[in-house]
């Protein structure tokens, strides 16, 4: 009965609209007041919410953030797609997989998909449409090339992850690499497929000349430094993931100062915006935290694992249980508060049936970024929606192969666990 209170006040909370970190606290606070834990409640609420947001791996999310908005500030992502187009505008679906790479570039220095969804809308997706395309087809594709920065270096979502399950943050940043790669390629592979049934919707370009070629391939290049650098220094171990963030902040500052955007408004801007979103995030770990107090004397994570340890079924049966249970639930519920919701439940149970909780972390975010594109939800066809005048059904139409071919990516990831624990094994080797 305790338990459906605190569940009931929570989710009473995001119907109000109530932001969900501190829906979780309220949650957590009733919860526990209900079990009659005063006193326990009074030593959490003194230390844990401080503690929470004051480890050292913390700066990373400021840091990535502040990354993030100097590379926005520099331009870059024009740039970005513009260099792919070049290379790839003469394939069948071209513009779209060059899209697709944008993504993928801009999204390792970004780390957050609603930025990376809404720069692709306001570049590549007026081309795309200038060139011809299917608005659902141009559509669909930004949508789901905008939530590749979920798996890439610098990802918000694997940073909270981590530090809600207590798993190594560099680990699972390396560990989104080969994913990354595979789900960009899936992207890729979806259109050219698209393309090749339907040539009308998605007609090839001209021919850039080679000279334009390197000339776009020059500006892009820094940009390419500055990732390989971040991503680098992380892998072979010479820094943590909160210092290669804070190496990844200056290099980004860097290059927006080398292409003449840095002014005393700009900064401001940019790192006005970067602590609102650090305090976001750290709001949603407090509230968690609280949250997750209330969980554990509720007994709802030794309750769970001891029925699942009593059922008579493959380990694999009940892992595709809880991705479909994930896919499912980010159709209609935001990601972040789905990950604050749910890890500190399912982080225990993974543990206990012996999978590795990074490949799971990895695992987890695939399939976020399906919920990112599946109605009635779907907050990157929202964002695509708003920055290119598309009605959002059209939007939502132009995403269902990218969902299909995503579940196939998860099958993949299912099937071959080396694909994301390989480069992880390797760390500082």
């Amino acid at each position: 009965m305790i338990i459906a209170g605190g569940l009931l006040l929570l989710f009473g909370l995001l119907a109000l609209g109530v932001p969900v970190g501190f829906s979780m606290a309220f949650a957590g606070i009733g919860g526990l007041l209900m079990a009659g834990q005063a006193a326990v409640l009074t030593g959490v609420l003194a230390s844990a919410p401080l503690a929470s947001v004051t480890s050292f791996e913390m700066i990373t999310v400021p840091m990535f953030l502040l990354m993030a908005e100097f590379v926005l500030l520099s331009g870059i992502a024009d740039d970005l797609f513009k260099a792919a187009a070049a290379f790839l505008g003469r394939v069948p679906g071209g513009l779209g997989m060059a899209t697709a790479l944008a993504g993928a570039g801009f999204g390792a220095i970004c780390g957050t998909s609603t930025a990376s969804a809404a720069t692709l809308a306001s570049t590549s997706l007026p081309a795309m449409i200038r060139q011809g395309y299917a608005p659902d087809m141009a559509a669909g594709v930004v949508a789901i090339s905008g939530t590749l920065s979920m798996l890439l270096p610098t990802s918000i979502a694997l940073i909270v992850f981590g530090l809600l399950a207590e798993v190594d943050i560099g680990k699972l940043l390396i560990g989104g690499l080969i994913p990354a790669m595979l789900v960009t390629l899936t992207i890729m592979a979806t259109v050219l497929l698209l393309a090749l049934m339907h040539p009308e919707r998605a007609p090839a370009a001209g021919r850039v000349p080679w000279a334009e070629r390197l000339r776009l391939l020059r500006r892009v290049g820094p940009m390419l430094v500055l990732f390989s650098g971040v991503t680098g220094v992380i892998y072979s171990g010479l820094a943590t993931p909160p210092e290669a963030s804070a190496i990844g902040a200056l290099g980004a500052f860097m290059l927006a100062a080398a292409k003449g955007r840095i002014n005393r408004g700009s900064v401001i801007h940019a790192l006005r915006r970067a602590a609102h979103g650090t305090c976001m995030i750290a709001m949603i770990i407090m509230g968690a935290i609280l949250f997750g107090y209330f969980l554990t004397l509720s007994h709802v994570t030794q309750d769970l694992l001891a029925w699942v340890g009593g059922l008579d079924v493959s380990r694999w049966i009940i892992i595709i249980l809880i991705l479909v249970g994930y896919v499912i639930l980010g159709s209609f519920m935001d990601q972040m508060a789905i990950l604050v919701l749910t890890v500190p439940v399912v982080i225990p149970l993974i543990r206990s049936l012996g999978f590795d909780p990074v490949w799971f972390g990895i695992l987890k975010i695939v399939t976020a970024e399906v919920g990112m594109i599946t109605p009635p939800i779907g907050l990157n066809c929202y964002i695509v929606a708003r920055y290119s005048g598309c009605p959002a059904e059209e939007v939502f139409r132009g995403t269902w192969p990218h969902f299909i071919a995503h579940l196939i990516a998860i099958a993949i990831l299912l099937a071959f666990p080396d694909l994301v624990l390989w480069l992880p094994s390797r760390i500082g080797m």
